[in-house]
């Protein structure tokens, strides 16, 4: 299985998702400008794996500073405002940043050796942890399907959005594993098309029987009876259950609601932000305009039209029915459930 992130001879490397599916390669990043440039265009994406590589980010300036005590730690947070800037919703950035200052005060009296090693030691657990998670996760939300199913899942939360494995597609892998997986309909995700890019690729690399639809699709094939259920991923969930995901995932949950189709929501508890009531304070970041109006470098819209290119939406909690994390199922009312799973 693709692993999304590395560290390897004091550099992060970066499995480049820009170039998929026809290329797959890797960017070597010794630098952390070089690891901020590839969470900002988007050649790592996906929230945990978002974390994992601002953190290994991290842990590589501090690496490169030569600097000792205050001059340290000014550096450290310059670096750790590098990666804040990046990306606005996904909330396990920011979740692992705070991290890495905690293990920054952490190791600061011993000096700055024990700083760079302390550091690198905490980016290599948030990497490692992630990956123990999904697989906990895929394991739980495999659970809920008891049966061989046909499932539809929206943009990517495979192990290309992760450190590995994946959240919506660790459960899918999972209960492919328990034989419980008819075949997933991936829709294509516009405008950037992770699922036509790279959810396909994946679970086709798994031998998972796939089938890419337009987001349009989506309505037909539920009223059809061509969907059993819908699991996706998530980018921020707020306290009472609301879920910020990738664009177009608020009109799929919406659908399944109206066919009657149980609509799953799998992440980690680092996606969790309770300091938020509800969705509607959740940031919802805007991408460039040109990811709407071109394709493959050529122009599909004419020149000078206006463009809104959010790149997330919200999803209301009453149409969530569960929320899977590593450490069980939340059900409505969210507000109590989602707690007490970030405190188990």
């Amino acid at each position: 299985m693709v692993r999304t992130v590395a560290w390897d001879d004091e550099s992060v490397v970066l499995i480049d998702q820009r170039k998929l599916p026809q290329e797959e390669s890797y960017l070597r990043c010794r630098q952390p400008a070089e690891v901020a440039a590839a969470i900002r265009d988007m050649a790592v994406r996906g929230a945990p794996a978002i974390g994992v590589s601002a953190a290994l980010g991290i842990a590589l300036g501090a690496r490169r500073s030569a600097a000792e005590g205050e001059a340290l730690r000014r550096d450290f947070e310059a670096v750790c405002e590098q990666m804040r800037v990046t990306r606005p919703t996904a909330v396990n950035l920011f979740w692992a940043i705070e991290r890495m200052r905690a293990r920054f005060a952490r190791e600061e009296p011993r000096g700055g050796a024990a700083v760079r090693e302390g550091l690198l030691a905490e980016a290599q657990a948030i990497l490692e942890e992630d990956v123990a998670s999904c697989h906990r996760m895929g394991d739980l939300g495999a659970q809920l399907i008891t049966r061989p199913s046909r499932i539809l899942t929206h943009c990517n939360a495979g192990a290309l959005a992760t450190a590995g494995y994946g959240t919506a597609l660790g459960v899918i892998r999972s209960a492919a594993r328990d034989g419980h997986v008819l075949g997933v309909l991936a829709d294509e995700t516009r405008p950037y098309l992770q699922g036509a890019r790279l959810t396909a690729w994946e679970l086709g690399q798994d031998g998972i029987p796939t089938t890419l639809i337009a987001d349009n699709m989506a309505g037909h094939m539920m009223a059809t009876g061509q969907v059993d259920l819908v699991v996706v991923g998530a980018d921020r969930i707020a306290a009472n259950g609301d879920v910020a995901n990738k664009i177009g995932t608020y009109s799929v949950a919406v659908l399944a609601r109206e066919n009657g189709i149980p609509f799953y929501v799998a992440a980690p508890v680092s996606t969790f932000d309770l300091s938020i009531a509800s969705g509607a304070e959740i940031p919802i970041e805007e991408r460039p305009a040109d990811e709407v109006t071109h394709h493959g470098g050529q122009r599909m819209a004419p020149a000078g039209v206006s463009v809104r290119n959010p790149a997330f939406d919200v999803t209301p909690h009453r149409y969530v029915t569960a929320i899977v994390c590593e450490k069980g199922v939340a059900r409505a009312p969210y507000t109590t459930s989602l707690r007490a799973l970030a405190e188990a």
